[in-house]
Order: C-alpha cells, then structure tokens, then sequence
C-alpha cells in the first residue's frame, strides 16, 4: 500500500511541476506548441476561394522588363492609374515613398554645377512635373489608395503618419495590451495626406522565424493605427472607421481581468483577434490564382475580371527587397502576399482562434489525463494501463484537431500528452520497483475495478450565429417571484440578495439544461428563448418542459428556506413562481450602441410573454401560455384560461395554463375535468350565464383542489355575476381587457 501511494504521489508531482510549467510558458513549451499548430495547417491548409482580392506582384520578371527598383515615382503612378482603370474597389501600397524620387528633375537638377552656362537648361528642366507630385496626385484621384509606413523602435521619427479612420472601443483600452512603437519612417507629406488611408506595414516573426500572426492594428506615440490589411478592407467597403471589442466589454466574459483585444469590427466584418489585436495566419500557402504581375498591368496584358472590384495589394516577391517570410505552408513567402491572405480569410470568416480559454482548457484538460493515468498506472496492470494512457492520449490529440478543423480553435495538443506520457512512464517505473511485493494488491485492484467517468462535452457551431440583427421565430418565456415586495421586507440587503441569488441559480440551470438562452435578469426575474442563436425545431417543446420543470424545482428551496425560517424564529414565506411563455417572431441580435451592446430579444411577442407572466398572478395559477405556444403542444395537457385583449394590441389574445406534458393526456378523472372547464367557457361565451355558473360549480368539484384553481374559478363567478347583472348584448364576443401590462 505505501508503495502504491509512494506512486500516486510521484505521478501528482509530476502533474503539479507540468502545471507551473506550463503556467510560467517557458520558450521550449511555446516552441512546441507552435509547431503542433503549424502541423495541423500543413496537415490541413486553408482551402484557396477565389475571392475579390489580388496580390500585384513586383516580381523578378517585372523589375527586368521594367526597370530595377526602385522606380521613378512616374511609373508607380501610372500603375496606380491603371489599377483605377481596371476598377479597383482599393488598393494597398505595400511600399513606404519616405524619400524624394532620385529621379525626379528637381532631384537630378540639384547634382548638376550651378554655371552661366547651366542656369537656363536648370531652370527649364525644374519647372517639369515632380515625379512625387505625380505620385501624389495620382494617388488623389484614385480615392481608393492605402498608404504605407514603417513602424520602428527608434524614437525621434520627423513625421507623423495621418490617420485616415476612426478608432472605439468597448470595454478596456486596447492600449494596454499593444506595443507602442516611438519612431516611424513615413511617405512623403504630400503622397502621405493624398491617399484614402494610412496603415503600418507592420509584421513579425515568432521567435523562430515563422510568421503566424499579424496586427490588424498598432499603437504609434500613443494613437491606434490599423495595419494593411484592415485598412484596405475598410477603404474598399467605404467604411469610416473601427469598432475594437476588448476584455470588460458586454458579452466577453474575462473574470474580471484585462485579458486584452478580443475582436476588431472593420466595416461589417467582425474579425476575432487574439489580446494583442494579431490574426492568426491560416495559410493557404502561395497560390499563383491571386497573382498578377505588376508589368502584366503596365502592359495591359491582362483579364478585366482579375481586378474589377477587387482589392489589390501592391508588394513584391523578387528576391533581395527584404519582404519575404516563412510561414507554416511556405518556406519564402512575400509579407504582401501574407496581407493578403488575411484579406482573404476577412472576407471568408475563415480564422484560427486561440481564445482566452484555451490555456485554461489545457491546464484542465493536463490535470485530468494526470489524474486519470495516475488512477490508472495505480489500480491497474501494465497492459490495461498503457491502453488507457494510449487512448487518453488519442482523445487529446483527437479533441484538439476536432476543434482545429471544425471550429478553427487552436487547443495545445502536445503539452498536455507530453504530461500523460511523463505520468505513465513515472508510475510505471514505480509500479515496477514495487511489483514483486503488491502482487497480491494488483490482483485486489483488478476484482474492484470500475471504469473511467466519461466526461461530457458540450458542442457550439459560429457558423450558426449569427450576432446581426435578425427576424426569427423564437419562443420566450419570463418567470418572476410572486409577492416579492412582501418577501424583501422580511430580509436585509444581504440576505435577500442571497436569496435571489439562491432563486436564480436553479432557474437557470434549469433553463440552460432545456437548451434556452437566457437574456437578462431583472432582480428576481428572469427572460430567455429559445431558437436563438442556435437552432432548436422543437422549441415550443423545449420551452415547455423547462417551464414545468420550472415550477417544480421550487419545492427543495421551500423546503430549506422554511427550515431555516423555522431556526430563526421567523415567519415562513414560500416562494411562489409566475411564468409565461410565448411563441411569436421577434428581432433577435447584439442590440445596444457600438460601444455596447448585448444579445437580447425585441418586439410585440417578446412584450406578449412578459404579461402572460403577469397575468399569471391575476388568474392564481403558475404557467401562462399564449395560444400561439399551445398550438404547437399538441401532446402536452393545458387549460384554455380566457381570450384578453392586452394593452397596446388590438387582436384578442388565447391564453391557457400549462398543466403538464404528454403524462398527463392518460388521466381520465383529469381529461373529464377538462370537458367540464371546456364547456363552462363556452357557455359563458354564449352568455348562458345560469348554465356557466353551474359549470364553475362543477369544474370547483372536479379541478380545484386538483390544479389548485380556486382564485380563477373565484373571477369567473365574479365576471358571471356581474355581466348577469349588466348583459354586454348581442355582439360580444368573451374578450376580456387586460388593465394592466
């Protein structure tokens, strides 16, 4: 026995030093885990799609037909014409003019010797187009055009490059989690304030040498700068600015810490980053389908469609400018060509994501595997062991590429099976020393053995969500605490905040279990739906079951709260729940302003379901559901309650009580009740007001005290007296008018 503790405690230790390991992320773990991802891409690259995106490619070929580069500030311009030409939606300049054109006349002018004899041809030769001008001018009347700058480390820069767009955010500043660079090397002034939008031209590689990442944004001196991708994409939709969505904001759950940029709104592109405003690059490796050389477009050599309506990136690939990259996919790679490939995957959805989660999720997912191999090399033999440990090892592998390819995260695979191999290989050695003298225990532990708890695991699908406002058919339901004023009295501040919590926490695990989402709370009330924003078929149904099960976990709160009531010497107030449920099409999506917004419902049938939750109240039972709702529960029992024109509409609405689900449709006594009630309304919408009354008297009889109905047969003998008394006429039609919302 001591040796198998001895064991247990080796292979926890182990688990514990793999945890600080991994919480201090040393560069060997990074390293690796990096690399399984890059993997994963070569093992399954992103899919090239022939979207409206072109990479204008000064290659090796263009720069020997054309001239070496640099070019005469006149030729890049007579490529930007042409690229307008062609029809353009933006193009991105991937190149940095911080330096007059050498070849400009002004420039060549300047060599010369100043001499009588070179004064006149001086003079005439100044007075020619600048060559940066031209450029400038020409960048002007495209109005499409991204301009470049370097970011640098070096302070002291003489220019500031002009920012072209907007910059919100909600939630935390992102200042705090990005780099701020001191110095930039910027175009000339007037090609720079000439162009439609400004971006840092900003990227780097890993620690070894790969690109994975890149920013869509940068801090230069304080300000927020989006890079080239970004800005491209916001020039070509005509977009005026940037919405950066960070830790703090409505809907990012952070725990309270500043855990950085979770996503950035170019346009109407919603675009996940990672803290620190990068995208990951999911590599689609180079494609010639995206390239056109640049002299194809000098020379006219090319299909119109190629360039129409797309943006183009214009950069180079030729071998000596000092743009080129690895990548996961491509041992040379250009950094325009990377750009671009972020364009790409902006305008596809298509994106990797590491979420603030993830290292959470693998720390987790580390101590299980830990704690499974370690219960297993303890309890098990050699052979039995080495297959769980094995097929642990296949369920992380397994999970974390199940995510990569279907929902684009990015899970460390490799660190936590590292950990479940160490674990095993620990325990076995110690399961070995100690094998002669517990033989005995093995074979006891072999007798008792239980197999491992599976763990569940719940599945959300993006592609789905959709976050944007939209018109869908939901079914909402509201609950709230009956007579809470009179339950607050008997608390102070904590207490009854302990006990809305206590009320609370049941209601919506409850609601979550029945697949609903819950909007909001509103003290001791609660809103959610169902149907959104993933889709549920059967959501009346679903609705349905939770609101019964609703109404019934009530009973062990009750029955603490009356114990403690009873400690304490004070009175007992059962709580008592109002719900009601409605099927109807609302507007559902982020509703609030760009700074803040959250997922919620709108509309006439969201404002429909929370007074049948207060009618509720008004006809003393628990669940309220409008007709709408019953009409799609045709297996579940319920009682038609009155037809109610509610404030603010104009169409009488069918209310009933749910009673139960399919159980109840085998209870005769129930089922003969239910004829009985069924006539009573119809012989008070008949206005046989005699025949009504004996029918409540029945319905009294045979569903009072079974469905606890007493206030609302008490208001229908109260309405049958009165309108004896004072008959409505001919023409009424059993509508009651609600009197309040």
């Amino acid at each position: 026995m001591r040796g198998r503790w001895l064991q247990i405690v080796l292979s926890c230790l182990i688990v514990i030093v793999a945890l600080e390991a991994r919480f201090l992320d040393p560069a060997l773990l990074q390293s690796m885990r990096l690399k399984s991802f890059d993997l994963y891409q070569q093992l399954k690259p992103r899919e090239y799609k022939p979207v409206p995106v072109r990479f204008i490619d000064l290659d090796d070929e263009s720069l020997a037909r054309l001239g070496q580069w640099p070019w005469p500030r006149t030729r890049v311009a007579a490529l930007v014409d042409r690229l307008k030409q062609a029809g353009a939606a933006a193009i991105a300049l991937d190149i940095v003019f911080s330096e007059p054109d050498r070849t400009s006349p002004r420039q060549i002018v300047e060599l010369w010797p100043v001499t009588p004899e070179t004064e006149m041809l001086r003079q005439t030769i100044s007075a020619l187009p600048d060559h940066d001008e031209v450029l400038a001018r020409a960048i002007g009347e495209a109005k499409n055009v991204v301009v470049g700058f370097a970011a640098t480390g070096e302070a002291g820069a003489a220019a500031t490059p002009t920012l072209k767009a907007g910059m919100s955010w909600a939630g935390d500043s992102p200042m705090e989690f990005l780099h701020d660079y001191e110095g930039a090397v910027v175009s000339l002034p007037g090609i720079d304030a000439a162009g439609a939008g400004t971006a840092a031209l900003s990227m780097s590689s890993e620690r070894d040498g790969i690109l994975r990442r890149l920013p869509l944004l940068i801090s230069y001196n304080g300000a927020l700068y989006p890079t080239l991708s970004a800005e491209s994409l916001r020039v070509a939709q005509g977009a005026a600015n940037y919405l950066i969505k960070s830790s703090g904001a409505s809907g990012v759950i952070s725990f309270g810490t500043r855990t950085g940029i979770v996503a950035v709104r170019v346009g109407r592109f919603t675009v996940p980053t990672d803290n620190e405003g990068r995208v990951w690059l999911y590599d689609s490796g180079p494609v010639p389908e995206r390239r056109v050389a640049a002299w194809r477009i000098m020379a006219g050599e090319f299909e119109p469609g190629l360039i129409a309506g797309n943006i183009v990136v214009v950069g180079t690939s030729a071998a000596g400018l000092e743009d080129l990259h690895s990548t996961p996919l491509a041992a040379t790679m250009s950094g325009s060509e990377a750009q671009l490939q972020v364009i790409e995957q902006m305008l596809t959805g298509e994106f990797l994501q590491r979420p603030d989660w993830a290292k959470g999720a693998e720390m987790t997912m580390l101590v299980l595997i830990g704690l499974v191999v370690t219960i297993a090399t303890a309890r098990l033999g050699a052979g039995l062991s080495a297959t769980i440990t094995a097929a642990m090892l296949a369920g992380a592998l397994g999970l974390s590429w199940y995510l990569f390819t279907n929902e684009g995260f990015l899970l460390d695979p490799i660190y936590p099976a590292v950990t479940s191999v160490t674990v095993y290989l620990g325990a076995s050695l110690m399961a070995y020393l100690r094998t002669e003298h517990e033989r005995k225990h093995i074979r006891e532990a072999f007798s008792h053995y239980m197999s491992p708890v599976m763990v569940e695991r719940l599945a959300d699908h993006p592609d789905q969500l959709r976050l944007g406002g939209e018109i869908r058919e939901l079914t909402l339901l509201f609950s709230d605490l009956r007579g809470f004023t009179s339950i607050s009295e008997k608390y102070d501040a904590e207490q009854l905040t302990s006990l809305v919590n206590r009320f609370l926490t049941p209601m919506t695990e409850v609601t979550l279990n029945h697949g609903g989402t819950v909007d909001k709370y509103m003290g001791d009330a609660m809103m959610a739906f169902w149907n959104a924003p993933l889709d549920d078929e059967d959501h009346p149904r679903s609705a349905a079951l939770a609101a019964l099960e609703l109404r019934e976990c009530l009973a062990p709160l009750n029955e603490e709260l009356e114990a403690e009531a009873r400690e304490q010497g004070i009175e007992f107030i059962p709580l008592k729940i109002g719900i009601g449920v409605n099927t109807g099409d609302a507007c559902v999506g982020n509703m609030g302003s760009e700074q803040r917004f959250d997922y919620s419902a709108l509309g006439d049938e969201v404002n429909l379901a929370s007074r049948l939750e207060g009618m509720s109240k008004q006809y003393g039972v628990d669940i309220v559901i409008s007709g709408n709702t019953r009409g799609r529960l045709p297996d579940f029992t319920a009682l038609e309650l009155d037809r109610v024109k509610v404030v603010g509409k104009t169409i009488p609405v069918t209310v009933h009580t749910l009673l139960g689900d399919e159980s109840l449709g085998q209870d005769t006594e129930l089922q003969a009740g239910l004829e009985s009630h069924n006539a009573m309304l119809q012989a008070y919408r008949a206005q046989e007001w005699d025949r009504a009354a004996e029918l409540v008297a029945e319905c009294r009889l045979k569903l009072e005290k079974k469905l606890n109905m007493k206030k609302y047969y008490d208001l229908m003998d109260g309405r049958i007296v009165e309108l004896r008394a004072n008959p409505p006429g001919p023409g009424w039609d059993g509508v009651a008018a609600a009197t309040s919302k």
